[in-house]
């Protein structure tokens, strides 16, 4: 059952959403350094790929933003950031419990056996 596509997707999902989280951080904490460039996480079209192939598996790939840049060379837009942690932070909460829930009908089941 742990080894289910359901699962092992919705793992792959939660570690693509922390990476995501960390990638957001970091672009606050940057907002102001001259030069920097935003970093882009993306996994969603490869998990979905992956899960039509029958696996749950996918990779996880940090980009840095294309986004033009302001007179220093920085991309960082605080709105973008703002809208992309807000999204992040709803995907991460629902992915962690549909694998929550799996896990306590797994627990569920056996007791009852």
């Amino acid at each position: 059952m742990f080894d289910s596509i359901t699962t092992t997707a919705m793992t792959t999902a939660l570690a693509g959403l922390a990476q995501r989280q960390r990638a957001i951080a970091d672009n606050i904490a940057n907002v102001n350094t001259p030069g920097y460039l935003a970093k882009r996480v993306s996994f969603e079209d490869s998990l979905a790929t992956s899960v039509a192939r029958g696996s749950g598996t996918a990779d996880i790939s940090v980009q840095q933003s294309l986004e033009p840049t302001r007179t220093n060379g920085n991309n960082v837009n605080m709105d973008t950031e703002t809208l992309s942690n807000i999204e992040t932070v709803l995907r991460y909460q629902f992915a962690a419990r549909a694998v929550e829930s799996e896990f306590t009908s797994a627990r569920t089941a056996m007791r009852t056996h």
